[in-house]
């Protein structure tokens, strides 16, 4: 049983959750950068290249015979993965740089005030220590 309990404990720790957290968000957020990729971004750009549809662009390296299909090399796919990439890179760099912005001013901000009582009682001291 201790092995079930140290696992447990280690599994309950916060930076685990965080990170199982983290995990599963990434992969929504992914999904939602996949579509904006597929859906949005990249008809306008096949427009603008003369009605390209990235996802269809690939080179037959095998035609398909009889029943087997084709072996083909799809570069455009490649490219659509590429920008889902940027995009996802880029907006961790953002979220990274925001956390890092805030951390600097935490830094930076002065130590909070003591509260009367203590400032009162360093009063005190310093007066008898001057006599």
């Amino acid at each position: 049983m201790a092995l079930l309990d140290e696992f447990k404990q280690f599994a309950m720790r916060g930076s685990v959750v965080d990170l199982a957290v983290g995990v599963v968000i990434g992969g929504a957020f992914g999904k939602i950068v996949t579509s904006f990729v597929n859906d949005v971004l990249m008809p306008p750009l096949g427009l603008l290249l003369g009605g390209v549809n990235f996802s269809d662009l690939a080179v037959t390296l095998k035609a398909a015979e009889g029943e087997v299909p084709a072996v083909l090399w799809k570069y455009g796919a490649f490219i659509q993965t590429i920008v889902d990439f940027a995009i996802i890179a880029f907006a961790i760099f953002m979220v990274v740089k925001a956390m890092n912005a805030m951390k600097k001013k935490q830094e930076a901000a002065p130590p909070p005030a003591p509260p009367p009582e203590v400032v009162l009682l360093t009063e005190i001291r310093d007066s008898l220590r001057q006599r």
